[in-house]
Parts: C-alpha cells; structure tokens; sequence
C-alpha cells in the first residue's frame, strides 16, 4: 500500500512514522517546508519526499495532516486530482467548515473527514512520535458521505495506529472539543501569559512552579500558528466555552473579594463532580 502524508508535523509525522514501520506500507511525505522535508527524511519519518502533485498520483491513500485554515483550500484540488479509488483523510480538529468546503464536490465520496485526539505541546517533524495514537480515540464525522471502501481504509488505517473509532455529527464535534480541548488550550495560553505578566522574576516562577502549575501550563507551550487557526475555525463554539467560562471566574473572584469561603467552597464541590466523569 502507498501512502502520501502531506503535512509532517506533529501529527503528520506520527503518522507517517507509525505507518511506515508497518509491512508492504510505502509512505511519501509532502511538505511546502524545506527543513521540515529534510528533517522528516533525517529522523526516517517517511520513505521518500515527494511534490503534491507526485504524491496525488502514486498514493492510495491520501493523509492531509495540515492547519485547519489551509484544509478547506486545498482539499478540492486534492479530490479533482486523485485517481479513481484512492481515499483522502483529513485529520484536522475542526470538521464543520472543512465537510462543508466539498459538500458538492463529484468526488465528496472519496473523502473520509477524522480527527485522531492525540498529540503533545511540541511542533514539527522533531515531536514525531511513535506510538503517539496507541490506545488513543478517533473521530469520523459524516462516514455516510464516504463510499464504503473509502471508510473502510481509513478504519483499517486508524486501526493500524493503534485507534479506536467512533462517528459523530460535524457540528456536533466541533461543539464538544470546543468545550473539552479547544477551551483548554486556550485557559493554558491564558494562565501562561498572566504568570508572565504579573511575575516578573523568571528564576521565581522555575523555582517555585509545583506539579500543578507545569501541568496545567503544559498546553501553553502549544505552536500559536496550530491553535490560532483552530481558534478562528471554531470561533462559534469557542466563544459560547469563553463566555461562560468567564462568567464563573467572575463569580469565582466575587467570593473571594467578599470573603465568602462557604460560597468558593460550594463551586469548587461542583467542580469535583467531573472525577466521577473522568474517572
């Protein structure tokens, strides 16, 4: 089987490192980076780097493992180039926009729109890493639109990483990893960047940062240039988490000014009754 990557960051790479391990897999990698094409072939990501338009030809499966904002450009001139029976996958973390961009494309069939969740706070083809989507879950929205060997090689592909699947609506998807990731990484960005401002001897905050704070500042060491574009491609969604989040922190800050411990007491109990969901 031949496989074109097209993208060889984090999850790209990984992708491309985890299946190019794999027997009778052949895995080409495309990126506009030069140093990233270089460091790919460097650290045996892929097998050969190749254009977008070598890439399209020989694969039978398409990755498409680029920022979100950039997806929806592409991803039609991707489908009107690929050969009759090769399956494109996106693995983007936004869905809405993207399933909508090729709605009507002739070719809507071919395409299989998923999201691995999985990753790090590190960026490029040096974060790659094997076994990144072991025991991981995945998502495909809209699989009815998908032709049915089409879905079947991206199950075979995500199961071959180790991933177990499941299907879910694309606006439904973008609505709950707006409130259970994308609301995250932004609350880390934030936090990192009121440590920042309002500590101002960096020695302090190495020194004196506990387990709690490096967890919880983790994702602020996140690729901006990653995030943004997610951020601008859920805005809806992220915007309904942001609001309501700044409502409890203002609630949360209104009983510590007036001193009331039995009320921050009460949030923070409700707030323990997510250990019964994540348990």
């Amino acid at each position: 089987m031949k496989i074109t990557v097209i993208g060889l960051g984090l999850i790209g790479g990984s992708i491309a490192k985890d299946l190019k391990s794999q027997l009778n897999v052949k895995v080409y990698g495309v990126d506009a980076s030069e140093s990233h094409q270089k460091l790919a072939l460097d650290h045996g990501l892929v097998h050969e780097i190749v254009s977008l338009d070598e890439g399209l030809k020989l694969a039978d499966i398409v990755i498409l493992a680029i920022p979100v904002d950039k997806i929806e450009g592409i991803l039609p001139n991707i489908l009107d180039q690929i050969v009759e029976k090769t399956t494109v996958i996106d693995v983007g973390s936004t869905k809405s926009d993207i399933c909508s961009a090729i709605s009507l494309h002739p070719r809507r069939s071919r395409f299989v729109a998923a999201h691995p969740l999985a990753g790090t706070e590190f960026s490029g083809p040096t974060a790659a890493l094997k076994g990144l989507f072991q025991n991981k879950k995945n998502i495909i929205t809209e699989p009815e639109k998908s032709a049915a060997d089409a879905l079947e090689s991206a199950l075979k592909v995500f199961e071959s990483l180790g991933m177990v699947t499941s299907f879910m609506n694309a606006e439904e998807h973008d609505k709950h990893l707006a409130y259970v990731s994308h609301l995250s990484h932004v609350s880390s960005f934030m936090l990192g960047l009121t440590v920042l401002d309002i500590e101002k001897d960096e020695k302090q905050i190495f020194e004196l940062a506990s387990t709690g704070f490096e967890s919880t500042v983790r994702l602020a060491k996140s690729n901006p240039k990653t995030w943004s574009a997610i951020f601008g491609k859920n805005k809806k969604y992220l915007l309904e988490a942001l609001d309501s989040y700044i409502v409890h922190l203002e609630n949360f800050r209104h009983h510590i000014r007036e001193n009331e411990t039995e009320e921050t007491e009460k949030l923070m109990h409700r707030s323990n009754d997510i250990k019964r969901i994540l348990k």
